[in-house]
């Protein structure tokens, strides 16, 4: 399939890995622009970025680059900015998103996860809509808590969730027919 990828954290960089290595036509890379880092105050780009770039990816810092091109799929992870109407009537979009939804909707789900005691979190595949993490659900994979930080359990989620993006754009059924969120919305 021919794919956009938006994303920004060093979480990100495991889906659009996957993705590539997949076979996916990864035609634009979309992620935070360049920001001061570090001790030093050095502007540096993202961690997707340096990956994209690292893979030869085209890379833009706008959303408005989708504009002028064509993709199958938009697929987000941790993009960090609210995606608009105009973009998503457009682009049809993939999120992956690091918790059981509709628990923790939002940024920091892991931390938040965490923080509550919960026994297990997950990730989860959903349709983007304009509305925060509320789209329908696609596919879903859960993981115990257990004692692990933050760091290790977003490690874990990023993994699962790169193999999950993959799969579930490789299973026809799984892309047409996602299910609503059902429980109690944390945000």
């Amino acid at each position: 399939m021919r794919l956009a990828f938006l994303g920004t954290p060093a979480a990100a960089v495991a889906a659009l890995e996957a993705l590539v290595g997949a076979g996916h036509d990864v035609a634009i890379v979309i992620s935070q622009p360049d920001r001061r880092r570090g001790r030093g105050n050095d502007v540096s780009a993202s961690p997707v970025k340096a990956a994209a770039l690292a893979m030869g990816l085209e890379v833009a810092d706008d959303v408005a680059a989708l504009v002028d091109i064509d993709v199958d799929y938009g697929i987000v992870v941790a993009y960090g900015v609210i995606i608009p109407a105009a973009v998503l009537e457009r682009t049809p979009m993939l999120n992956v998103h690091f918790s059981l939804l509709p628990r923790w909707r939002g940024a920091a789900p892991v931390e938040r996860a965490i923080l509550a005691g919960d026994e297990e979190t997950g990730v989860g595949i959903i349709s983007l809509e304009t509305t925060l993490d509320t789209g329908p659900l696609h596919a879903e994979l859960r993981t115990p808590i257990g004692e692990k930080t933050a760091s290790e359990l977003t490690a874990e989620l990023a993994q699962m969730g790169a193999q999950l993006v993959v799969d579930v754009l490789a299973d026809s059924a799984l892309l047409a027919h996602p299910w609503a969120q059902e429980g109690t919305s944390t945000y």
